[in-house]
């Protein structure tokens, strides 16, 4: 019996893809659960048409990915923030503060959840944050958090101007 799936069904098949299985199997599992339609000529052509708008929306969608990448690939977002003793933030830059900067500084919304921090950021310096628009367009965003009011004063700025020789 062949039949047109209409959703995934595991160890069988995806959605859209004509298979050929038993009898009992069809008539008395796939079809009455709504998993699959007895496949005919018209359910075969309309599958096959909804296959094609399919991938030209992903397709769409591929290409509007890669121009946000072009757009946020090497992009240095700032953030100024309190920090106490060895360069430890009093709370920390999180995805969503990447995310509410991206939106502010070039107007484009990517979902929070779309940028990959391992953990929030609880220190200074500078890093390198991966945004996985779709799972081969990676684009890197660089944050580089900064203490307010310049360097704390528990950090060593190392020897003053007397101290280094002339040349």
């Amino acid at each position: 019996m062949k039949v047109l799936l209409t959703h995934d069904v595991e160890h069988l098949g995806k959605a859209g893809e004509l298979k050929d299985v038993s009898g009992g199997f069809g008539r008395n599992y796939l079809i009455p659960k709504g998993f699959a339609v007895l496949a005919t000529k018209g359910q075969i052509r309309q599958a096959e048409e909804r296959m094609a708008a399919q991938r030209r929306r992903a397709e769409a969608g591929r290409k509007d990915a890669q121009a946000l990448a072009e757009r946020i690939n090497g992009v240095t977002l700032h953030f100024v923030v309190r920090v106490g003793e060895q360069d430890r933030l009093y709370g920390s830059v999180t995805n969503v503060d990447i995310a509410e900067k991206l939106q502010a500084q070039l107007g484009i919304e990517v979902d929070r959840r779309k940028i990959e921090l391992e953990e929030p950021i609880k220190r200074t310096g500078a890093y390198a944050v991966k945004v996985r628009l779709l799972s081969d367009v990676e684009p890197v965003v660089n944050v580089i958090v900064e203490p307010e009011g310049g360097l704390p004063a528990t950090i060593d700025e190392g020897p003053s101007d007397q101290d280094v020789p002339q040349l």
